[in-house]
């Protein structure tokens, strides 16, 4: 389970030559994400989504509050390298080695996490059937498609067995068969009863996929509940409609 209370991160902002002024990328924002659930980042461009994913990936420390994950065994992880070891972060600015392939870089990665080989093998047979890479994992990263890269991306969040998945826009450009790949990958770790946290544009996708939504704008939750429910209180047919009329009125 993983706890987010009162992140907020400052900026500086700059109106002209010498004037500065100070604002919050994400401010006050707080809730929690429990096993097994879903849980969905929408909000416009600049609405403080990928700084508030960065910071719960401990990328970006926060300039007040804190994030914390508990464990089943209701332990709470304090050290970086534990929080690590439960997290895998998908962002929209990976950058994977070009010239080895997946496979290549899932066993280094293995390394890095201090695997067993044997834990290794297995773990990246397990990725190659579940992201059907089995066609392309041998092949140097570089000479891969958009959609193939992203699954290359995805696998190298999941060599360490993660208890929490952040992803910041997975499906974004990828074609049909690929953005599915990765929306079913999503439901088989919820299945499982990992924590899924992700953002993304496809409101059709949150509405589908997704146990729960936050809607962000301007650094601050604007709406939170199910789809059903955002639904409903804006007496909307469908999510993308819904999050028009909250957006409005906020």
């Amino acid at each position: 389970m993983l706890e987010a209370v009162m992140l907020c991160k400052q900026f500086e902002r700059h109106r002209g030559e010498k004037k500065r002024e100070a604002f919050y990328a994400v401010k006050d924002v707080s809730f929690t994400v429990k096993d097994g659930e879903i849980l969905g980042l929408l909000g416009p461009n600049g609405a403080g989504k990928t700084t508030l994913l960065r910071m719960l990936a401990s990328v970006m420390e926060p300039s007040a509050g804190g994030v914390r994950i508990v464990t089943k065994d209701g332990r709470h992880l304090k050290d970086s390298v534990e929080l690590k070891k439960e997290i895998g972060y998908l962002s929209g600015n990976t950058r994977l080695y070009h010239r080895i392939s997946t496979r290549e870089m899932l066993y280094m990665l293995g390394e890095i996490y201090e695997l067993d080989k044997e834990v290794t093998d297995k773990r990246i047979d397990e990725i190659c059937t579940v992201l059907d890479m089995s066609s392309f994992i041998d092949n140097r990263i570089e000479r891969l498609s958009t959609g193939q890269t992203q699954r290359a991306s995805i696998a190298r969040c999941l060599i360490h067995d993660p208890s929490i998945y952040i992803f910041d826009e997975p499906t974004l450009g990828l074609d049909i068969l690929s953005a599915d790949a990765i929306v079913d990958f999503m439901k088989e770790q919820k299945q499982k009863g990992k924590t899924v946290l992700y953002s993304t544009h496809y409101l059709e996708e949150a509405q589908y996929l997704c146990d729960r939504i936050i809607m962000l704008n301007k650094g601050s939750i604007i709406a939170e509940g199910a789809p059903a429910e955002l639904m409903d209180k804006t007496d909307t047919a469908n999510l993308r409609e819904a999050f028009h009329v909250i957006l409005a009125s906020a």
